[in-house]
């Protein structure tokens, strides 16, 4: 063969190997295109919003791989009565010194404003060097499965604190924050989805790969964090918000500079949220041991969980695209009305025990957190002034965390009995709802003063 024919022949091998890397690819490619193309979508690609949506995404999906290897690990490989000591332990250990750190985290963001990329970054790198210490103590059941998983988990709680404080940087024109969050919370949703089943698959192969692809996941979430626009570190304009609402801060004038109240709708709606909060963090824990110990009729307990989950899920689905066509319209209405929705179907399922109600009341819970939330969103971008607009929504998410804290102890703790423990989420959900409704209705009767948020 000729030197010629061997470089044709190359060339030919070459050309034949970029048309099958581009026939391979194409598919991935597409798909890319069509998700980038969605995020960007009215302004948000322009604003920087989509990289924000992405960058959720990622961190829902890998939350989901580290959750479905700790599961597999604490709960479901163990006889109950151990399981119940175990995640009780796992709560303690991983909560207790978030519970103690939340109030810290939004006055540091305020004193902090110019990091929360790397803020953002430190929490995902953080994640990833964990999972890859999880992926063998899972194996060898070693004692360092607990600070580890503490670990995991306020960096989670962490990243979600300063998530909230980027999101109304990002706004696109004539975009209302509620319609963001619900973008931003609709794209960790489908992640978390697509994410469970291959958690589940590659446990199949072993308890630690599910969280090396976590590894994988938040290694690229590191990245992802520095691609959001350099406006997310800005805090020119701003000041810190106060979380009170009564006479005093109200109408005092405050010696600190920059110090404001946010105002009575918002304090009542914040309520009302840690109230269904606390309800999510109870029933997922509550459920998880009742269900196991008595599942459905002729259904495992796994599947019955799953059924829950999935329940919950829709709903919190429907919730969240409800209150993105809603537009934060009358949003005291709507907080009155889902938490009294939630109580009416927790006391219906304490008196009519039985797993279709048990379905309802995840769905139910799942669709009210989301549009109370949205509309506590429309309420702190209605309500408080700008200057303070994004610390006060960081400060109400640190909140809402606890409040989740809150219920998932008492779910542990609480006897397994179905009856009784439908009582308990009715009495919680219900509480607040009592403690906020005349509150809200009062703000309501005000808000026309208000400007509407398109």
């Amino acid at each position: 063969m000729t030197v010629s024919g061997s470089r044709a022949s190359g060339d030919a091998v070459r050309r034949a190997g970029r048309t099958a890397g581009r026939v391979l690819t194409a598919p991935f490619a597409k798909t890319g295109r069509g998700i980038r193309k969605v995020t960007s979508a009215h302004g948000a690609g322009e604003s920087g919003l989509n990289k924000l949506i992405e960058l959720h995404a990622v961190n829902s999906a890998g939350d989901m791989l580290v959750t479905v290897a700790l599961a597999s690990t604490v709960f479901f490989s163990v006889p109950t009565d151990e399981a119940r000591g175990r995640v009780a332990l796992y709560l303690a250990i991983t909560m207790a010194p978030f519970t103690l750190l939340a109030p810290v985290i939004g006055p540091l963001l305020d004193r902090l404003p110019h990091g929360r990329r790397a803020a953002m970054a430190a929490a995902m790198l953080a994640r990833a060097l964990l999972a890859l210490m999880l992926g063998g103590a899972v194996v060898t059941g070693s004692l360092e499965l607990y600070p580890a998983a503490l670990g995991v988990l306020v960096a989670s709680k962490a990243y979600g604190v300063v998530r909230s404080a980027v999101v109304p940087r990002l706004l696109p024109p004539r975009f209302s924050l509620v319609k963001a969050n619900s973008r931003v919370t609709l794209g960790g949703l489908l992640a978390t989805g697509l994410a469970a089943p291959l958690g589940a698959g590659l446990h199949q192969l072993g308890p630690r790969w599910p969280l090396y692809a976590a590894f994988s996941v938040f290694v690229v979430g590191t990245f992802l964090s520095f691609t959001l626009p350099h406006k997310v570190d800005s805090s020119k304009g701003e000041d810190k918000a106060l979380l009170a609402a009564d006479e005093t801060h109200l109408h005092r004038e405050h010696k600190k500079p920059g110090l404001r109240t946010v105002g009575p709708g918002v304090t009542h709606g914040l309520a009302a949220n840690a109230g269904l909060r606390c309800l999510s963090g109870f029933l997922i824990f509550f459920l998880a041991f009742l269900l196991r110990e008595d599942p459905f009729p002729g259904q495992s307990a796994a599947v019955s969980l799953g059924m829950v989950a999935v329940a919950a899920g829709i709903g919190n689905a429907l919730g969240t695209a409800v209150g993105a066509a809603l537009k934060g319209r009358a949003p005291e209405l709507i907080i009155v009305t889902v938490v009294a929705a939630a109580t009416g179907v927790a006391i219906t399922a304490a008196v009519f025990f039985g797993a279709p109600l048990v379905a309802a009341l995840g769905a139910v819970a799942g669709a009210a957190q989301a549009l109370a939330k949205l509309a506590l969103d429309a309420m702190i971008q209605r309500d408080v002034p700008e200057q303070v607009r994004n610390s006060a929504f960081a400060r109400s998410e640190t909140l809402l965390q606890m409040a989740w804290v809150v219920g998932g102890a008492i779910g542990i703790v609480l006897p397994l009995h179905g009856v009784l423990g439908f009582a308990v989420a009715a009495a919680i959900v219900g509480g607040a709802w009592l403690l906020t409704v005349r509150g809200l209705l009062g703000a309501a009767r005000h808000g026309s003063a208000h400007p509407r948020v398109a």
